[in-house]
């Protein structure tokens, strides 16, 4: 049976971090579905895109986690599959694909790691991050798979950040914490991520890890830290 993008993006993040021990494809929820659910997450939600979300809720002592991608996403991925290559007319789909499906997985790790706090805006804020971050690596792994030498080039990765980062708007939210989450998290992860540039894969792997594993406090001060002990270069050398 062929695999989904979405399964592989999953196995992807569990062979990095750790198993989340679902298919979190069972999570997938209806337009319906969503739409009660945005309803019951208050008036800040209405704000948030229309194309997927991600829900959590805690109830008995679970978890539960469903996960909602527009028809026009789907649609958008079935007809120009990142896996046949990535240009301007994937790349946000493919974007918006990946974080949602992140923010799922570490909800459902940290979860199990003892995380119960998941209403609060820390918790909200890590995974933001998190996605960010991890997202940032999951295109990389894309363009360097079309890329003959697979190494990623410096227009590669200011077309990559652009799309990520620049691209957001976060001072368009009305409510304040989102524009304060969205302003904090991207420029985070801007700058964190420019930092695993530098870094060869096997340190990379080492440091994202570690950084998975701190909660938000921990995370902000790491970056805080990296970017106050050395200037993190704009670009590695091609």
């Amino acid at each position: 049976m062929k695999e989904t993008l979405f399964s592989q993006i999953q196995r992807l993040f569990e062979r990095t971090y750790a198993q989340v021990g679902i298919n979190l494809e069972d999570c997938l929820i209806s337009r319906d579905r969503s739409a009660q659910l945005s309803k019951l997450a208050g008036a800040s939600a209405r704000e948030l895109s229309e194309m997927a979300r991600t829900f959590l809720r805690r109830a008995s002592g679970n978890l539960y986690v469903g996960i909602y991608y527009s028809r026009w996403l789907i649609e958008q991925l079935e007809r120009h599959d990142p896996r046949l290559g990535l240009g301007d007319h994937n790349i946000r789909s493919l974007i918006v694909f990946v974080e949602e499906l992140n923010h799922a997985l570490h909800a459902a790790l940290q979860f199990k790691n003892g995380q119960r706090e998941i209403g609060s805006e820390d918790f909200a804020r890590n995974l933001e991050l998190q996605a960010q971050v991890d997202t940032y690596l999951v295109l990389l792994l894309f363009v360097a798979f079309f890329r003959k030498t697979q190494r990623v080039s410096r227009t590669d990765r200011r077309w990559l950040r652009f799309h990520l980062f620049s691209r957001q708007c976060p001072q368009a939210f009305q409510d304040r914490t989102l524009r304060g989450r969205y302003l904090e998290t991207t420029e985070l992860a801007s700058n964190y991520t420019r930092y695993l540039d530098t870094l060869n894969g096997l340190r990379r792997l080492e440091e994202i890890r570690l950084f998975r594993a701190l909660d938000y406090d921990a995370k902000k001060r790491h970056v805080l830290a990296l970017m106050d002990s050395r200037p993190i270069p704009e670009l590695p050398p091609s």
